[in-house]
């Protein structure tokens, strides 16, 4: 109790936070082979999944921290600030990991025969997790600074996204993909295609919700003019029996 809300806790979490993206990125790094194998394969599940999930709880920890103490609430202020804000920030973040672990598998992995052609196809995900983290930095930054993006760049953003990584998961995550075994670039290419969905869905909604809208809207106007143009006829019959 004696540091919960003041900046020893503050600084205890951001370390933490530090230390755990500095631990996410070294074992899951083929190259070192600690987590993980050449081809990013995990090989320590523990050490692999613990690693992640002290990540997220790190991250946890310091959102609640600035919450608590600043009255911070980050998802809530992204929330408010612009509709699709966090998805879109959560495929920025999950399409970097599919970029980062395409490039990984491509330096440690390809050089020599390329008989299946996974290097080929670990080309491809670099070039889709660039495409990809473009495109969300795009939208993101967009959103940021004018609270919106356009409807109709979001709508086919997000259409051409999930036909992207609807292909980048059969070409990724296959028998003869470099992502057919479980690690980053398996779960995060899933992850991507997910959150793509989920934008595509929200977009889909957001269209019917405006047509219902301006549907209403025309039976309303179009009422009120039919009781207009009746409303004359009404007065002279209640004239015309007044006289009688």
């Amino acid at each position: 109790m004696l540091i919960i809300g003041t900046k020893i806790e503050g600084a205890i979490t951001l370390v933490l936070t530090i230390l755990w993206v500095t631990t996410v990125a070294i074992v899951t790094d083929s190259s070192h082979g600690i987590a993980v194998d050449e081809f990013g394969a995990v090989e320590n599940g523990n050490l692999y999944y613990f690693s992640w999930a002290g990540f997220v709880t790190s991250v946890t920890l310091l959102v609640s921290y600035l919450q608590h103490v600043f009255g911070l609430d980050v998802a809530a202020e992204m929330r408010t600030r612009s509709a699709r804000l966090v998805t879109w920030s959560a495929l920025l973040a999950s399409s970097l990991v599919v970029m980062g672990s395409s490039a990984n598998y491509y330096d440690t992995g390809c050089g020599g025969d390329d008989e299946v052609g996974k290097c080929r196809r670990a080309v491809f995900g670099i070039v889709l997790g660039a495409l990809t983290t473009l495109g969300s930095v795009g939208v993101v930054a967009l959103k940021i600074a004018t609270s919106k993006a356009p409807f109709l760049l979001e709508a086919a953003g997000s259409f051409v996204i999930v036909v992207l990584y609807g292909f980048g998961v059969v070409t990724l995550t296959s028998q003869q993909g470099p992502g057919a075994a479980l690690g980053n670039l398996y779960y995060f290419t899933w992850a991507s295609f997910l959150v793509s969905f989920l934008l595509l869905t929200s977009c889909f909604e957001d269209y019917n919700a405006a047509a219902t809208a301006d549907a209403v809207n025309t039976n309303t106007n179009t009422s009120e003019e039919h009781a207009n143009n009746a409303a004359p006829n009404h007065v002279i019959q209640e004239d015309l029996e007044g006289r009688n």
